[in-house]
């Protein structure tokens, strides 16, 4: 009996590849699974924010660029700070199915320790005016990679989690992991105004209206924090056999009609959040000349990281449906209050009002990302639990496994879908009125406020959540 208690015992130790998970059996949850679930979600959210920040890294260099002698031109800053939504977008489609397939522990250090490269080419580029647009838009396109790592981060902590806490477990994660926008909106403009790194970062480039600054520390200042993550998550975390599934396992995700249902609603949610993240600096420079963008674009996407995790834990309280029609109303009536503000004709806006609805609709944004990702675990078992109700303990524990594997691809697939707003939303800022883009997304809203209440929250629903 010793042996066999050292042997489970150390199964779970960190490190190791744990073979059996049974997070939805209280004795097992109170004397083992809570405890290595919560070192798994610690080490995943700075890992997480860290690969934001990179992500997100380029929004706050580009707008430099000019400053110290690049002599690019504002389509092609636009181009630099949109790349990395494409590659983000594009990356977690891929992420999405190789983290189970790779195992989350390996590939959480192993996609974390790579964003040490773009990070490091970033910070020698940008000593040079020379260099040419091509490199950078290639490191732009590196740097995206960053925002890839939701998509298999997400969809691994939710393994570990019973039912009941999975909403605040991913509010966790991918709220705190979002703040990683808000830190490099923050420090970075901060960092380069002096040379805190030293001789072996480079010296200061002169900016051309004179004073130095020291660009390659808004790049430089992270690969530290990222090779320690790496080590972190290598040694303590844990790859969970149950959560291994090979792509043929996972495709068939695309034949299930809630994963496109749900990708819509969190389009609606998180793609605002990125999006808004990635174009409120440039709305503030261009829509408000007198306002410095530095000093207030970061605080709409902190709020909207912070009631992220708020949102999850509402949801386990209230139910993820509820929580996710609030969202859509609030960040409706948020925007219409942005509309109101915004300078239209000769009527020079008011830009306290802009702001605060603004602001509004990254908390409503935040409350609806934690809830759309509490949603989706809870509608794939109550689905496989009701196809396996009467069939005895072998298959309820089948349809456990299944709904696990296939809520994770989902959560990861709905990820990648939405990271395009990083890239769209700005778009269409740049190519469209502000008011006519704005009227738009409040439009959306209504057609994903008209879903989720059909599907997820009307008495009678088919799929309550």
């Amino acid at each position: 009996m010793t042996v066999t208690t050292s042997r489970r015992k150390d199964s779970y130790r960190p490190g190791s590849t744990i073979g059996e998970w049974h997070p939805e059996d209280p004795a097992f949850w109170q004397s083992t699974g809570s405890k290595v679930a919560a070192r798994n979600l610690w080490v995943s959210v700075p890992a997480l924010m860290l690969a934001f920040v990179v992500w997100q890294v380029w929004s706050v260099t580009v707008v430099q660029l000019s400053k110290v002698g690049f002599t690019f031109s504002e389509s092609q800053k636009f181009w630099l700070t949109a790349i990395p939504g494409l590659t983000g977008g594009i990356g977690r489609l891929f992420y999405t199915f190789i983290g189970p397939v790779a195992g989350e522990r390996r590939w959480t250090a192993f996609s974390t320790i790579i964003l040490v490269g773009p990070l490091l080419w970033l910070g020698f580029a940008v000593q040079h005016p020379s260099t040419p647009y091509w490199v950078m838009a290639v490191i732009a396109a590196l740097c995206g990679i960053g925002g890839a790592n939701f998509s298999s981060s997400m969809a691994n902590i939710g393994f570990f989690y019973p039912k009941q806490m999975k909403g605040n477990a991913n509010g966790i994660n991918g709220g705190l992991g979002n703040l990683g926008v808000s830190v490099v909106q923050l420090l970075a403009p901060l960092v380069i105004t002096a040379g805190i790194l030293g001789a072996p970062a480079g010296g200061p480039q002169h900016k051309k209206a004179g004073g130095d600054v020291w660009l390659q520390n808004s790049a430089f200042l992270w690969i530290p924090l990222l090779v320690i993550m790496a080590l972190l998550a290598w040694f303590l975390m844990n790859d969970l056999k149950v959560a291994a599934a090979p792509f043929s396992q996972q495709k068939i995700i695309f034949r299930r009609k809630h994963n496109w249902l749900m990708t819509v609603l969190y389009v609606g949610t998180f793609g605002s959040f990125i999006g808004f993240a990635s174009a409120l600096p440039n709305l503030i420079n261009n829509t408000f000349t007198s306002y410095s963008a530095t000093t207030y674009a970061w605080v709409g996407p902190f709020l909207g990281a912070m009631f992220r995790w708020a949102g999850g834990w509402i949801s386990d309280k209230v139910g993820g449906a509820r929580c996710t029609i609030i969202s859509f109303i609030g960040m409706a009536a948020s925007l219409i209050v942005v509309i109101n503000a915004v300078p239209s004709g000769g009527d020079k806006g008011n830009f306290w009002t802009f702001y605060i609805g603004f602001l509004c609709a990254f908390i409503f944004s935040g409350i609806g990302n934690g809830s759309t990702f509490r949603q989706i675990p809870v509608i794939f078992l109550n689905q496989h639990r009701a196809a396996a109700a009467g069939r005895g303990e072998a298959a309820l524990a089948e349809a456990q496994h299944q709904a696990e594997m296939e809520s994770g691809a989902v959560i990861g697939f709905s990820a990648a879908i939405a990271a395009f707003g990083f890239f769209f939303i700005p778009a269409m800022f740049a190519s469209f009125a502000v008011t006519a883009s704005l009227w738009v997304f409040v439009g959306y809203y209504a057609l994903c406020l008209g879903v989720c209440w059909w599907f997820y929250a009307r008495p009678g629903a088919e799929a309550p959540s």
